[in-house]
């Protein structure tokens, strides 16, 4: 057998690509924020997770430049070795003290943290208890973790009652850790994290929280789920990105110091990678900054997000409700999804298609996504194509 046969008997997105419906991959060419440019035209963006709509502001950009000219375009290193930057440091110590804990920690991107912390925390004989729905890179570190002989259990999404029955099955003295989503990053829902901690105390287990799409959407000032349920003191971990709030790339987790001492000299994804960029990191700082001096910004966010679910649930659309930046409306069938896909497309709207197995089958969607700089012009356009396009399609 082959090892490529199953590459080129792979033939799905060639028959959406000659049907003229396929939606990955799109070149943009042109970024404003709420409007972009693809294959010259003009397009609404309404699924990016440019939360605040930093990417294009003026002292982003700057900062990333100023960066360049100073430090070079790269570190050359691992943090371990040379590649740390006085830029990294000065980081770490803004996020500890804006989330209110001992320390931080950067990773090169968001999805390389989850492979960074849990198999390097979890080990033989220990146990990483997981949420059915949680992102891949969770996915990612716990398959490693297993590998390395921990032991890997799994709970109904968002169900606290299923993560108790599968808390007892793990012996009481034994190490736990509890990994969840804080805002799940295709529904948009909010994790449990009142019961997830009560039950985490209950059963001697350390807790992850994973705010790639948490911080800047929810929490005091933007500051993440544990902020939202004022529990920043009992929640041991957060991770996160700068792909979305920050404008940038890279990840990061907050803990007590002498947890992310440890991450840091064990971590083989931190030690054998190379380091954040010079520009991704002062970008990153330049948006703190201005997370931290206009919070409106976080408030526009969600009041966008909420006239957008608002509308399409008059409207007649089947949403998953919420109350995060994200705002997912179900069409149940592949077929549906991509026609759905083209006709925004056509339209000037460009929205991101979840279809299976990426989503359980009758749960495809399309998974809308809003920022602090869509102007009412914007979400009024979105509103009326969507109720245009869904009554073609039969969906309202």
């Amino acid at each position: 057998m082959d090892l490529f046969k199953k590459c080129y008997d792979f033939t799905r997105a060639d028959e959406i690509k000659a049907i003229g419906m396929y939606p990955y991959f799109r070149a943009i060419e042109e970024n404003e924020g709420p409007v972009v440019f693809i294959e010259g035209e003009k397009k609404i963006m309404a699924g990016s997770n440019n939360y605040l709509g930093l990417t294009a502001h003026p002292r982003v950009k700057e900062a990333a430049i100023k960066a360049i000219e100073k430090y070079g375009t790269g570190c050359s290193g691992s943090r371990y070795l040379t590649g740390t930057l006085d830029l990294h440091i000065e980081l770490e110590e803004r996020l500890a003290k804006f989330f209110g804990k001992e320390a931080v920690l950067l990773f090169s991107t968001g999805y390389q943290s989850a492979q960074g912390i849990i198999p390097t925390l979890v080990q033989r004989g220990e146990y990483v208890i997981s949420d059915k729905d949680n992102h891949a890179c969770i996915v990612a570190g716990n398959l490693m973790a297993r590998g390395a002989t921990a032991e890997l259990l799994r709970y109904k999404h968002n169900d606290m009652n299923d993560l108790e029955r599968v808390l007892q099955k793990a012996p009481i003295d034994a190490a736990k850790l509890i990994v969840s989503d804080g805002v799940f990053s295709t529904g948009g829902e909010i994790v449990d994290l009142p019961k997830l901690m009560e039950l985490a105390k209950k059963y001697n287990a350390r807790t992850l929280i994973d705010d790639a799409h948490s911080v800047g959407v929810i929490g005091k000032g933007g500051r993440g789920t544990a902020s939202e349920f004022d529990l920043v003191d009992e929640v041991d971990m957060t991770m996160g990105t700068f792909s979305k709030t920050f404008a940038s790339l890279g990840g990061f987790v907050t803990g007590d110091a002498k947890v992310i001492d440890y991450i840091k000299h064990h971590s083989a994804a931190l030690i054998f990678s190379a380091s954040p960029t010079p520009s991704s990191v002062a970008a990153a700082l330049a948006a703190l900054d201005l997370l931290e001096e206009e919070p409106w910004r976080v408030t526009k966010l969600i009041e966008n997000a909420d006239k957008i679910r608002k509308g399409f649930t008059a409207a007649g659309f089947n949403v998953i409700q919420g109350r995060t930046g994200i705002v997912p409306v179900i069409v149940g069938d592949d077929t549906i999804a991509f026609k759905m896909w083209r006709r925004l497309y056509d339209e000037g709207i460009f929205v991101n298609v979840f279809i299976s197995p990426g989503v359980p089958p009758g749960r495809q969607m399309m998974r809308t996504s809003y920022m602090a700089t869509h102007e009412d012009q914007h979400l009024d356009y979105i509103i009326d194509t969507f109720k245009k396009v869904g009554a073609e399609l039969g969906l309202v």
